[in-house]
């Protein structure tokens, strides 16, 4: 949202002190936004807290209180002016001063601040916020749990791929603006589209302080200027209006995200134009349905439900969400700004992206997140700050909940890439213990019904019917081809396959001395690369899945290799099965995309802090809305086995596409193999072909690894392949590793 009117900064220093009522002895220069733990290691010399185990010198810092302050001379208002002091966010339990007066005291970091300083203004001016220590929930032990009493995300107090360290401090937009005395607090467009989609009836509701007399102007502009929609009338009065045949907000893979700009001018009695409010806005109409076969039904009564809605429909039309889990990509999210946005959601869309889960783990984005997001055509699915606790049902609680929740809520419906409402991460779980009946999920329901009716609501993900896991290439067991292609479900809104950071990351986080081999007790296991979850001592880094399918590595770059092949393959596996189990299946959302500090080895495509995993190449083309594909059984074979492979065409647009003439390959050791030809029938819109199943018996070769290659005839951009494990049948007898990947 744009207006008129500026929020000009501060000059803040911040100090910290053992008590409340103590004063800092010290105050040094703080950054705004940023984070408290960021002043103070900038202030005492600390190294980069993203190598090593440098982040442990900060986690004293949870259990201090911490005062900002900033001095500043009072403007000359005159008598239709006043000074207010505004923030979008000040993160978690704070106390706002001036010249000594208390004027807020308040817990919850969404929720933003607006307090008219006017009538507290001396010549010379002293403004403090005490921000109290860490929220921790009494009794719980040093982890997750501690943020089950609070409306702040779990994550900084320790994941199994993010440290122990809780951000504390201002983290976003803040400062004083001077404002007339008659001013606008709120405008909001809500709109209804015609059943057809042909035209919309849009109601526009403001809110203004002190503006009795004036009057308010609506305007609509397309992305040409022209005015599409007007309407005028009094402030607080809604105003009604009639947009015909509106250009439609699409994703990005099936249209254009079309976007207009709204204006609402504040004008006093004599016509004058005090104030203006921009934001620019989208049209269209967002659905969670049934998905195809998921209802299941006995012929007589009691009838039930199978499963919950996971079928995006836009505008009309069932869409496949193909996308991963967003986390905030730094560990202080007031240091990410609109151009980190911007390169990640970039990114994103590259791969082919049409839906990001901003996982509940997390923060709720700024705005630039979501602003970034309408202009790339990217739907957001959003969480609300709750996972993996059992959040309680006490009025304290909930008071501080309906508080945040509104203010995201009100905050976030302009925008037409937010798709999903969500209560929050794995809350139906036994480690949760929460259920529909839950009275934060009952209050957000009720919020986002009140508030957002448009847009659809889940209690939590997963639900019924929605699969969280496996993360792991080989899990029980079975490799990642083989547990995919026997699941069934109607939307995969979590999985992962691990994989190791690129050489660079690695060198910025690990002393030289410890980069290889990767070893307990060294940096490898400060960044996560063992013991990081389910007690085993190497999850992440997967050693023993790689000693399966490969022989000792060498080097560190032969290591990342045989790690990067295992994930690239892995994932495309996933994302292919899941779209090839369309349209019972809808959606499949990776753990993860990103990741707020570097990570030695994990599930996400991108590295700390933009670094590409060679893995999301292989997911690039998995995504691709029309292309070629291949079911395959596992990912190891021996000479002499029938290899089989089942061909498809998959296909994600609204068009029909085909026929095509595909031709199937086994290359190794300098060899061609051809095992199939294929003229496929032409595929429906947003329809996938099953074709035939490619067979041979595999021949001895002196390799240790081969390629299934599938080429489209005068389709380039539709061929796939795959790189798969082999071993003669010697190797095979004795035991050893199938691979030696050391390109």
């Amino acid at each position: 949202m744009i207006r008129t009117r500026k929020t000009e900064p501060l000059t803040w220093i911040v100090g910290h002190a053992p008590d409340r009522k103590s004063v800092p002895e010290r105050f040094v220069p703080a950054t705004v936004p940023g984070a408290v733990q960021l002043d103070m290691a900038r202030a005492e010399g600390y190294p980069d807290y993203n190598r090593a185990d440098n982040y442990r010198r900060m986690t004293w810092m949870e259990d201090r209180f911490f005062t900002y302050r900033a001095e500043f001379d009072a403007p000359g208002l005159g008598q239709d002016r006043q000074l207010w002091f505004v923030s979008k966010g000040i993160d978690y339990r704070y106390e706002i001063r001036l010249n000594d007066t208390l004027l807020l005291a308040r817990e919850g970091m969404f929720a933003p601040v607006e307090i008219d300083l006017t009538p507290h203004l001396h010549p010379r001016n002293r403004l403090e916020i005490l921000l109290f220590p860490v929220p921790k929930r009494a009794g719980m032990p040093d982890d997750r749990t501690q943020a089950s009493a609070s409306v702040k995300p779990a994550v900084g107090y320790g994941w199994d791929w993010h440290p122990r360290l809780v951000p504390l401090g201002i983290w976003d937009e803040t400062g004083l603006q001077i404002r007339r005395r008659s001013h606008l607090r709120e405008v909001d467009v809500v709109y209804t589209l015609d059943d057809d989609l042909s035209g919309a009836d849009l109601r526009i509701e403001s809110r203004g302080a002190e503006c009795g007399e004036c009057r308010g102007v609506w305007e609509l502009f397309d992305d040409r200027g022209r005015c599409a929609a007007r309407a005028e009338g009094a402030v607080g009065q809604p105003l009604a209006a009639r947009l015909e045949n509106p250009r439609l907000w699409w994703t990005h893979d099936h249209g254009e995200p079309a976007l207009y700009t709204s204006r609402y001018t504040l004008r006093d009695a004599a016509g004058c134009d005090l104030e203006c409010v921009e934001e620019r806005i989208g049209f269209r109409r967002i659905r969670l349905v049934m998905n195809e076969g998921a209802w299941s039904e006995p012929a007589g009564f009691p009838k039930t439900r199978s499963a919950a809605p996971a079928q995006v429909e836009l505008n009309g039309r069932r869409i496949f969400a193909k996308g991963s889990n967003w986390v905030c990509p730094e560990l202080f999210p007031g240091t990410v700004d609109a151009a980190r946005y911007e390169t990640l959601i970039g990114i994103a869309a590259e791969t082919h992206f049409n839906m990001l889960r901003s996982w509940g783990g997390g923060i709720v984005n700024k705005d630039a997140f979501f602003e970034c997001c309408d202009r790339r055509g990217i739907m957001v699915w959003q969480e609300f700050p709750l996972s993996c606790n059992c959040y309680p049902d006490d009025p304290e609680y909930l008071a501080v909940l309906e508080r945040e929740a509104a203010a995201i809520i009100r905050r976030l419906r302009r925008h037409p890439s937010l798709a999903v409402w969500c209560g929050g991460n794995e809350l139906f779980n036994n480690w949760s213990g929460m259920t529909d009946q839950s009275l934060p999920l009952r209050l957000l329901n009720a919020l986002c019904y009140r508030l957002s009716p448009e847009i659809p609501f889940n209690a939590t993900s997963p639900l019924n019917g929605m699969a969280h896991g496996h993360y792991l290439f080989r899990w029980q067991g079975k490799d990642v081809f083989r547990m995919m292609n026997g699941s069934r479900f109607t939307a995969y809104t979590e999985f992962g396959i691990p994989g190791i950071s690129p050489r660079e990351v690695l060198e910025g986080i690990i002393p030289a001395e410890e980069l290889f081999p990767p070893r307990p007790g060294t940096a490898w296991e400060e960044h996560h690369a063992f013991g990081a979850w389910d007690g085993d001592p190497s999850t992440w880094l997967g050693l023993p899945t790689l000693a399966r399918y490969f022989p000792p590595a060498e080097t560190l770059d032969e290591l990342i290799a045989q790690s990067s092949l295992l994930q690239g393959e892995g994932y495309k596996a996933v994302f292919e099965e899941a779209r090839r189990q369309k349209p019972y299946c809808s959606m499949a959302l990776n753990w993860c995309f990103d990741e707020p500090w570097p990570a030695a080895a994990n599930n996400s495509l991108v590295a700390y802090p933009a670094v590409l995993k060679p893995a999301i190449a292989e997911v690039r083309r998995a995504c691709r809305p029309l292309c070629a594909s291949a079911r395959i059984a596992k990912f190891d074979w021996t000479e002499g086995e029938l290899f089989e492979a089942e061909v498809w065409l998959l296909n994600d647009r609204f068009a029909a596409a085909g026929p095509f003439s595909f031709t199937v390959t086994l290359r190794a050791a300098g060899q061609t193999v051809e095992i199939l030809r294929w003229e496929s029938p032409a595929a429906g819109q947003n329809r996938n072909v099953a074709g035939p199943a490619a067979r041979a018996a595999l021949p001895a070769w002196d390799t240790d690894r081969f390629r299934v290659e599938i080429t489209v005839e005068g389709h380039p951009e539709m061929d796939a392949c795959y790189t798969l494990a082999y071993r003669r049948a010697a190797c095979k007898q004795a035991g050893t590793a199938p691979m030696n990947i050391t390109e």
